[in-house]
């Protein structure tokens, strides 16, 4: 079955590939009998993969904003 891989969505973006439930749980896919993934770094349709990237690069620019924040107090005097 086809699905949309968005563990690595920020850096490589929403990979789609073919593979098959694992037979362990529901939960976890197998692709290419190698690579494992568990939810939600996987999803059945487009559209959930596209909001669960939306929400990764909005923690993401949450979080870079907080470390700039904290850059920027920084004071250098001695």
């Amino acid at each position: 079955m086809k699905v949309y891989i968005t563990k690595y969505a920020l850096t490589k973006g929403i990979l789609i590939k073919e593979s098959e439930i694992s037979s362990n749980t529901d939960d976890m896919i197998r692709v290419n009998g190698l690579e494992f993934y568990h939810k939600p770094e996987w999803h059945l349709n487009e559209k959930d993969a596209i909001q669960q990237a939306e929400k990764m690069r909005s923690i993401k620019i949450s979080s870079l904003e907080k470390q700039l924040e904290k850059i920027k107090k920084l004071n250098f005097t001695i």
